[in-house]
C-alpha cells in the first residue's frame, strides 16, 4: 500500500469512527507499525493546516479524531437547526424536579412527594439520560438511588446544580 492509500484509509477511519480512535488501533487496522503511523498522521495534520481544509485531525493524548476548525463556527451554527423533540410531561418535570433537588434520591422517595408511582417518568428520564443510577442504599432492598447527570446541566443551560434557583422562589397554589 502506497503512502496515499494509507492516508486515506486513516481519513476514511477516523471520519467512520467519529470519536477519538487510538494510535495502536489504527496501527492495528493499518497492519503497519505505530512510529509509521503516527508519522503519517503528523503529515496529515500538517496538509490539513497547510491546505486550510475545513476539517482537521484532533490528537487526544494518543488518540485521534477528525474536528472542525474553529474559525469556521458561525458558519457551520447556522446549520444548527432545532430539532423538534418532544417535551418532557408534566410527570417527568415533576419527578425530574424532586431529583435535582433531593438527590440522590430512591424511587419510594420521589412516590412518596409526588403520591403516585413514577416508573414512566423514571424510564422517559433515564433514556433521554437527563438523571441516572448513581447506586444502591445499603438497606433492605437495595433501592436504586438516582441523581441528575451532566446531559441535565445542558439541556437546562446550567453550569452546575448550584445555578438552581431556590426553592422558595417558587409559589405554591395553596
Amino acid at each position: 500500500m502506497d503512502k496515499k492509500e494509507i492516508k486515506s484509509i486513516i481519513e476514511a477511519l477516523l471520519f467512520v469512527w467519529g470519536d477519538p480512535l487510538s494510535l495502536k488501533d489504527i496501527s492495528y487496522i493499518l497492519e503497519i507499525d505505530e512510529k509509521k503511523t503516527k508519522e503519517i498522521i503528523c503529515e496529515m495534520i500538517d496538509e490539513f493546516n497547510f491546505e486550510r481544509r475545513g476539517i482537521k485531525i484532533v490528537q487526544i493524548k494518543d488518540s485521534y479524531q477528525l474536528g472542525t476548525r474553529p474559525e469556521h463556527f458561525k458558519w457551520i451554527e447556522k446549520l444548527n437547526i432545532p430539532k423538534t423533540k418532544k417535551n418532557l410531561s408534566n410527570a417527568a418535570l415533576e419527578t425530574l424536579s424532586i431529583i435535582a433537588y433531593r438527590q440522590p434520591i430512591t424511587k419510594s422517595e420521589i412516590e412518596a412527594i409526588r403520591g403516585v408511582r413514577c416508573d414512566k417518568a423514571l424510564d422517559t428520564l433515564l433514556e433521554k439520560e437527563i438523571i441516572e443510577e448513581k447506586g444502591r442504599l445499603d438497606k433492605t432492598g437495595r433501592p436504586i438511588i438516582y441523581g441528575t447527570t451532566k446531559q441535565f446541566l445542558r439541556y437546562f443551560g446550567l453550569k452546575s446544580l448550584n445555578e438552581l434557583p431556590p426553592l422558595n422562589d417558587f409559589k405554591t397554589d395553596n
